[in-house]
C-alpha cells in the first residue's frame, strides 16, 4: 500500500464514521483507521530521514522550519 492509498482510505473511513452505522462496524473502521494512521506516520518519518541536503561535503538534515 502506498502513502496516497492509505490517505485515501482514511478519508473514506472518516466519511463513513460520520454516518450512523452499527457499533461493530464503527469499531472496525476506527481500528483500521488507527492502523492506517500508524502506517502513514511511519512512511512520513522514513521520507523525512531521506530529505537531506549536501552541505560542505557532509550530509545534514534538511531544515523544513521557516525560521
Amino acid at each position: 500500500m502506498t502513502f496516497e492509498q492509505a490517505l485515501a482510505r482514511l478519508e473514506i473511513i472518516a466519511q463513513s464514521m460520520q454516518s450512523q452505522q452499527p457499533l461493530d462496524e464503527a469499531l472496525a473502521a476506527y481500528t483500521e483507521g488507527c492502523e492506517l494512521v500508524k502506517f502513514c506516520q511511519t512512511k512520513l518519518a522514513e521520507m523525512e530521514q531521506k530529505l537531506q541536503v549536501l552541505d560542505n561535503q557532509k550530509l545534514k538534515e534538511l531544515n523544513l522550519d521557516n525560521e
